[in-house]
């Protein structure tokens, strides 16, 4: 099998340059050759090669492998992902040992068995692969993590609420305290973690965001802990887990409170233990992680009720944060709609746009049970279908009455569902998002109310 690998042998020697690439050429897709060290920074100006094999001495009765070294330190100044493997004629393990040390892959001595210089190439080989890889992930990720930030991943606000929140974020940030965010769904609990995260020290490592509400309890311990090839019938190769992903880093854990009581203990036993096992797999892998969860869900509530452990509690919430609905902070409202209209102006080139002041007071008396992710929505469909330049309370009016309608008609159907979604909007718009107020008048518990929240999107 041949192998796209493009390949460099740099020797003073013709008849070894000739014999590598006969051979080689068998096994990789380009193999260049080159006698002249001096000639190498022109090589890799003009091609990107994965792997380079240099000769340790280019002067004849010159042992000491200095030209060798110059040439390999010369060659991942120029290219600093470059995997070189050296060449000697001499089984010299100090030399060998000080190229490696200096940044070579790997190296092989004159005479070579072919056996072992092509297992020595496939390793390297692999590895090149990999390290690309895995630079191809992390740039993704990095632009990923810079469009969110761009787009819709700043914390704006003035109002006293949110400049608690940033008070706070400013103190734990520096330390690597697990994090619990509480909060209504679109008050901005992740962009919390995320903003967190960029202030650590862990700024330069990889932040993983885990859903655990969207994770079948069958694939938990998959997806969090990883697998080995065989461990069950669909694990057809070894696989690493979230928690593993996040090592060096921060692991978000979203919605944490619709685990189960068995996922809550495993999950205990890998915080508490800070290593955890593959499925599969007897060897324990240590984990390095700042955590941070976040849920709409009223954990006290639910230990009292039993359906949420303590213990995990006690370990999740060395400091918490508790992100303030929209309607508690109002006076952020121009700023919300200010920030979101610059966005769609530039996205559906609209740029001159701006927004009648009796939209904001408008939008200012409307108590957002959907909070700010509502508030984007709204702000996108208003810019999308507006006709003119201005902004006006009725291009935000069919949302408006969207809501009310759905809140104070009956719905025209007896599914129970239905009418349970009905009751439940109907009850929280009256009592402008108030909880507490809304579960006492439905005759459920704070927990029962967020879950069924949860389970309609409300």
């Amino acid at each position: 099998m041949t192998l796209p690998g493009r390949l460099l042998i740099v020797d003073d020697e013709e008849d070894i340059l000739l014999s590598m690439k006969m051979f080689l050429t068998q096994h990789f897709g380009q193999v260049d050759t080159e006698n002249n060290p001096n000639l190498i920074p022109r090589r890799l100006r003009n091609t990107k090669y994965d792997l380079i094999l240099l000769d340790m001495n280019f002067r004849k009765g010159d042992t000491s492998g200095n030209d060798g070294m110059r040439w390999l330190k010369k060659t991942l100044e120029l290219d600093s992902d470059a995997h070189v493997i050296m060449i000697t004629a001499y089984a010299d393990v100090k030399t060998a040992v000080h190229a490696v040390k200096a940044g070579a892959v790997d190296f092989i001595e004159k005479p070579w068995r072919n056996e072992k210089l092509l297992t020595t190439l496939m390793s390297a080989f692999r590895l090149s692969q990999s390290r690309k890889t895995i630079d191809k992930l992390e740039q993704k990720q990095k632009k990923i993590d810079e469009d969110g930030h761009l787009e819709f991943g700043t914390m704006i606000g003035e109002s006293a609420g949110i400049k608690q929140i940033f008070q706070m974020m400013d103190k734990v940030a520096k330390t690597d305290a697990n994090v619990l965010i509480l909060g209504e769904n679109g008050t901005g609990k992740e962009l919390v973690a995320r903003s967190i995260h960029r202030q650590s020290g862990r700024s330069d490592s990889s932040f993983v965001k885990v859903d655990l509400g969207a994770i079948p309890e069958t694939l938990f311990e998959s997806e969090l802990f990883g697998h080995k090839k065989g461990a069950f019938t669909d694990a057809k190769e070894d696989r690493m887990g979230r928690f593993e992903m996040a090592s060096g880093g921060t692991l978000f854990l979203d919605e944490i409170g619709n685990l189960t009581m068995p996922l809550q203990a495993k999950l205990l036993s890998v915080l508490q233990n800070r290593n955890l096992t593959r499925l599969g797999s007897n060897n324990l892998v240590p984990i390095d992680i700042r955590l941070i969860c976040a849920t709409n869900m009223p954990l006290y509530d639910m230990v009292k009720e039993k359906s949420f452990r303590q213990d995990l509690l006690y370990r999740i919430n060395t400091v918490e944060i508790n992100t303030p609905p929209l309607r508690d902070r109002l006076s952020d409202i121009p700023l919300f709609v200010d920030f979101f209209l610059k966005i769609y102006q530039k996205k559906y080139q609209k740029p001159a746009l701006f927004v009648d002041p009796a939209t904001i007071t408008k939008l200012q008396n409307y108590p957002w049970p959907g909070n700010i992710r509502e508030l984007r929505h709204a702000v996108e469909r208003a810019v999308i279908l507006c006709e003119g330049e201005r902004l006006e309370v009725t291009d935000f009016i069919l949302q408006l009455s969207q809501e009310t309608n759905n809140s104070g008609t009956e719905p025209q159907t007896f599914n129970l569902e239905e009418l349970e979604r009905w009751a439940i909007r109907k009850v929280l718009t009256k009592h402008a998002g108030n909880i507490s107020r809304a579960a006492d008048e439905l005759g459920l518990t704070r927990a029962t109310l967020y879950r069924k929240m949860s389970k309609y999107d409300l």
